[in-house]
């Protein structure tokens, strides 16, 4: 975990979270071409299709489908080495991602990312994508995010996977789900979610609405 070293405003108290991969970050075309480099270095058939389409959990699950569990260590350890170079350049903001995170600092708010991919590589694709964010940890999935929710004093946490709807409970906090990721809109309003957005695009309207509880 790290802060940014950007100006705090006096008396904040508005706090919101935001997963990365598939709310903030279009990580398809970078995640699958890391796969398609794996593939090509272990000669193992990878569907990267297949891979895009169940984006949110730990590294190591996704892994289990394409690689004996003798070799998931060393899988994920030279996923995470190709990474830098041959994911984060090809990552794109999801649409009205930028806008998002610039709304709830104009309302005087603080930004924190929580991911389930790794420390070192969600600082990069924050950093890469000029997110002017506050807080940013990595490496945790599901209710395992409300830890770090409760610790930043967050109000509301906005993801695309029902894990982050967990993450959410875990935390008592507003769970916003956008329907940018492998679960469609009605999927994450019956998990359970307190505000199902189509994209990022809609939230600045929610969020002028919104009081924390």
């Amino acid at each position: 975990m790290f802060d940014l070293d950007l100006p705090r405003r006096v008396g904040d108290d508005l706090c919101v979270g935001f997963d990365l991969d598939l709310t903030l970050a279009d990580t398809r075309r970078a995640i699958a071409a890391v796969y398609a480099a794996l593939a090509r270095e272990t000669g193992t058939p990878i569907d990267t299709e297949a891979v895009v389409g169940r984006i949110g959990p730990p590294l190591e699950e996704e892994l289990a489908y394409w690689f004996p569990a003798a070799k998931i260590a060393a899988m994920a350890a030279r996923y995470r080495a190709l990474y830098a170079d041959v994911a984060v350049p090809v990552t794109a903001l999801m649409p009205g991602a930028g806008e998002a995170v610039a709304r709830v600092r104009a309302a005087g708010g603080r930004v924190v990312v929580v991911s389930g991919k790794n420390q070192a590589d969600t600082e990069r694709t924050v950093r890469f994508l000029g997110l002017e964010v506050d807080v940013v940890v990595g490496g945790l999935f599901g209710s395992e995010k409300g830890v770090a929710l409760r610790e930043h004093r967050a109000h509301a946490y906005v993801g695309d996977h029902t894990g982050d709807v967990d993450a959410a409970r875990a935390a008592s906090v507003t769970a916003v789900a956008v329907a940018t990721g492998a679960f469609r809109a009605e999927e994450l309003t019956a998990y359970g979610a307190d505000v199902v957005l189509p994209d990022l695009l809609a939230f600045p309207r929610w969020l002028g609405a919104f009081r924390p509880r």
